[in-house]
């Protein structure tokens, strides 16, 4: 029997790994936390529940639709759109096809124009059917470049693309690729932004407990700290002792795995944040289940009321707040704390927010940068030397379905290479 080994446990290796038992392998994974998950984890402490940062998911993603049980996951879902919101004013921008309730004020809204608004048509229609490997490919440009050669406003990219497409990746000023852009805006077309009712860290755990049902091992608490590919089965090095494999898949961290393997292809500039949560006692803010951006700076860039998505995320009769910072700033936690209730009451003159700081999380790589071009200098899962493969984000795309689909991939190749029946 083929054995194989993969180093790390997040969404990629759980793929991988439960692709490869699947197939006839015998498969151990190993993780150095104390479960798996990698970065899509949650902490769940007095009755809420704190994401590791502000994360959701898509449920357009195509690899999350072929590896979730969405049933199972529970999700709740945000409203479509966001309220864009500045001093004494917010104003609602939501997608009229799926919000009939929101239909008369999107129409009425004035922080975009309506030229904007049908560009946003325009580009629904134009990107609902576009295949996803197209989207990746062709030439390549910012964000910012591209909506302004589609002749967007400047209100439109300032006021709603900067903070809202900037929340997805981690770069307000849209120095992003335009292909990162284009491919969450099909995926927000076609699909809705969720969280399950247990928070994300539902997603790894049921991918994790598919590959134990696969007959996967897997090993917590342990680390590959080394490899040797050339030797005649692969040598691995690990915390506490040595073994060996037919082949090796690495899905640890981008920098984790370059030190690995030695490809030095693997993206590892990083795009990180700061989520702090708050509760607070009395009726819901109005912006409901809907992003609050803030039009103004980054501080914080926008604000999501998880409560009013998921009841579940917060104990009974009270509210739980996020707001996001971009980058990891250096401010101390109350200061942050401050900024966000400065915000909040610029926003909502009319109340009196008392908010109970709870938890903040500091994730310093929450993506890899991706800038125009990155996408076509990325590693190919078989790039390392000898029987040594990728399962990362980094050898597609940084997103959640990136890492679930180079899972897929990764144990694609495995398959080919050994013969198996994957």
């Amino acid at each position: 029997m083929t054995e194989v080994v993969v180093a790390g446990g997040g969404p990629a290796g759980l793929v991988a790994a439960r692709r490869l038992a699947e197939a006839g392998a015998d498969v151990r994974l190993y993780e150095r936390h104390h479960d798996p998950g990698g970065r899509v984890r949650s902490l769940r402490r007095d009755g809420y529940v704190f994401d590791r940062g502000f994360q959701v998911l898509f449920t357009a993603y195509p690899a999350a639709r072929r590896e979730l049980d969405y049933d199972a996951l529970d999700l709740r879902y945000f409203k479509p759109g966001a309220v864009v919101a500045r001093e004494g004013e917010r104003a609602t921008l939501a997608d009229p096809f799926r919000d009939l309730d929101a239909a008369l004020e999107t129409l009425l809204n004035r922080e975009v124009t309506v030229r904007d608004k049908l560009r946003v048509l325009e580009l629904r229609r134009e990107l609902a059917d576009k295949p996803d490997r197209e989207i990746f490919a062709g030439p390549d440009e910012s964000t910012r470049e591209y909506l302004r050669e589609r002749e967007f406003s400047d209100r439109f990219v300032e006021n709603f693309a900067a903070p809202f497409f900037g929340g997805i990746t981690l770069d307000r000023s849209l120095g992003t690729s335009k292909r990162a852009f284009e491919f969450a805006f099909k995926m927000l077309t076609v699909g809705r932004i969720a969280v399950p009712a247990r928070g994300m860290a539902a997603v790894t755990e049921q991918l994790a407990e598919s590959a134990r049902e696969a007959g996967v091992e897997i090993v917590v608490d342990e680390t590959v700290t080394d490899l040797d590919p050339h030797a005649a089965d692969p040598e691995i090095e690990l915390g506490r002792d040595e073994t060996t494999a037919d082949a090796v898949v690495v899905a640890t961290d981008p920098k984790e795995a370059r030190d690995l393997t030695g490809v030095e292809s693997i993206p590892t500039d990083a795009k990180g944040c700061v989520t702090q949560y708050y509760a607070f006692d009395g009726p819901e803010l109005d912006a409901g289940a809907r992003l609050l951006l803030n039009a103004e700076d980054d501080a914080p860039n926008h604000v999501a009321q998880l409560s009013a998505v998921a009841p579940e995320y917060a104990p009974e009769g009270r509210n739980l707040l996020s707001a996001t910072f971009l980058g990891v700033p250096d401010e101390s936690d109350e200061a942050l704390a401050a900024k966000t209730a400065g915000a909040l009451a610029a926003w909502y003159p009319e109340r009196r927010l008392d908010l109970d700081r709870l938890h903040t999380s500091r994730v310093e790589f929450a993506q890899f940068a991706q800038p125009p071009g990155v996408h076509d200098r990325l590693p190919d899962p078989r790039a390392p030397e000898g029987p040594v493969y990728l399962a990362g984000e980094y050898t597609d795309a940084s997103s959640l379905n990136a890492a679930m689909l180079s899972g897929q991939t990764a144990a694609k190749r495995v398959a080919e290479d050994f013969d198996l029946e994957e």
